[in-house]
C-alpha cells in the first residue's frame, strides 16, 4: 500500500511556481525546489517526477489559477466587450503593481523555455491559445450583441488582442508604466467601436 504524502500538494505546488517565477526553469535547481517546497529530494522526485515534470505540473496550476480563473470571471460577469477591456486592464494593473517585476509564468516561460524545448512548447503554446479562443468567444458574441463592430475579423483580431497581451507582459519587465502600457490597450480597443463610436472619440 502506497504510504500516504505528509505534505500538502498544493501548497508545495505553490511554492515550486513561486521558485521557478523568480529564477526560471534553467537557474532553479532541484536544491532550490526541495529548500522553498520544504520537502526532500527523494519526495519531490516520488511525488512529481523531474525537474522538467514539475515545472509542467506548476504551470498548470497556475494557469488554473491565474488565466483560466479570470477567464472565467470575466466572461460569467461581464458583457463580451467590457470583458476584453476589463481583462487588457487587469494586465496593466498586475503589471504596475508588481514590484519586483516578475511578469507571467506563461510569457516568461515562452521566451526562456519554449525555442529549446518543444515539449513545453506546445504546452504554453495550448496556454497562449486559451486566451486567444476567449477573445474570439468575446469578439464574436460582441458582433452578435451589436457592441462590436462586424468590420473587424474575429481571428485576426483574437490574435491581434494576444499580442497586446504579451506585449504588455514582456515591456513591463523592464518599462511598468501605465502611460506606456495602456497607450498599447487603447488603440487596441478602439478596433472593436463602430465607426460613429470612433469619429465621436477622436472629436473628444
Amino acid at each position: 500500500m502506497a504510504r500516504p504524502r505528509a505534505f500538502d500538494e498544493g501548497e508545495v505546488l505553490d511554492a515550486a511556481i513561486d521558485c521557478f517565477w523568480q529564477r526560471g526553469l534553467g537557474a532553479t535547481s532541484v536544491r532550490d525546489l526541495a529548500a522553498e517546497m520544504g520537502i526532500n529530494g527523494p519526495s519531490l522526485y516520488n511525488a512529481f517526477g523531474d525537474k522538467h515534470g514539475l515545472f509542467a505540473q506548476a504551470l498548470e496550476r497556475y494557469a488554473e489559477r491565474s488565466m483560466r480563473l479570470t477567464i472565467r470571471q470575466l466572461e460569467s460577469e461581464y458583457p463580451p466587450k467590457e470583458a476584453i477591456g476589463a481583462f487588457l486592464q487587469r494586465l496593466v494593473e498586475r503589471s504596475v503593481t508588481d514590484p519586483d517585476r516578475r511578469g507571467c509564468l506563461i510569457v516568461n516561460s515562452a521566451l526562456e523555455v519554449s525555442p529549446h524545448d518543444p515539449e513545453l512548447r506546445r504546452v504554453i503554446a495550448s496556454y497562449l491559445d486559451e486566451i486567444e479562443a476567449f477573445f474570439r468567444r468575446c469578439l464574436e458574441r460582441g458582433q452578435g450583441d451589436g457592441t462590436i463592430t462586424e468590420n473587424v475579423d474575429t481571428g485576426d483580431t483574437a490574435r491581434l488582442l494576444l499580442g497586446v497581451v504579451l506585449g504588455i507582459r514582456v515591456a513591463a519587465r523592464t518599462r511598468p508604466e501605465r502611460a506606456l502600457l495602456e497607450g498599447m490597450v487603447r488603440p487596441a480597443l478602439t478596433l472593436l467601436d463602430h465607426p460613429a463610436q470612433r469619429r465621436r472619440k477622436d472629436k473628444s
